[in-house]
């Protein structure tokens, strides 16, 4: 996976370098240029990539989430990042230890769905016509944020046609 991936984001001119941590379950591709990360999510099709699961395009690492308001600070994350984006995914890494968080995840996702509409980060209804916004625990209270394009992503919560989607 990570060849690949820097193999292809090299023949679009995107350069960097995936950094794996062993047994992770996901493979963070760092681009060296501000808006690379974008250009792959618009111009790399993901239906290309053999292994994997989902193409989001990440921010920082949201770190020591508050256990009483986790909500507030991915919120903050996520403003000026996507806006009205057209559905929501909070989703963990396919290992083990990763499902263990996701009782966590389908809880989270509703209270979490409605704050992001009211911040204008997600549109009142649900659509495929806007971006979808990723949540992607890899730990309890550690969490990427970012964003697909419903046109270039696995349209399957997890990336797996056989996962139960929550609530």
């Amino acid at each position: 996976m990570p060849a690949e991936i820097t193999d292809k984001a090299g023949r679009r001119e995107v350069f960097g370098f995936a950094r794996v941590k062993d047994n992770s379950g996901y493979v963070i591709f760092e681009c060296y240029q501000e808006g690379d990360a974008d250009k792959l999510a618009r111009e790399l099709p993901f239906s290309s990539l053999v292994f994997a699961r989902q193409m989001i395009v990440v921010g920082e690492l949201l770190k020591d989430l508050p256990p009483e308001d986790r909500v507030t600070p991915i919120v903050g994350m996520l403003q000026g990042v996507v806006e009205k984006g057209g559905d929501l995914r909070v989703e963990v890494a396919d290992t083990n230890e990763s499902k263990e968080l996701m009782k966590f995840c389908r809880k989270l996702t509703v209270p979490l769905r409605s704050a992001l509409r009211e911040a204008k980060v997600l549109a009142a209804y649900e659509t495929t016509k806007r971006p979808v916004v990723h949540v992607f625990f890899i730990a309890p209270g550690c969490c990427y944020t970012g964003y697909s394009y419903s046109t270039n992503n696995s349209p399957f919560y997890m990336g797996d046609p056989a996962s139960e989607v929550p609530v």
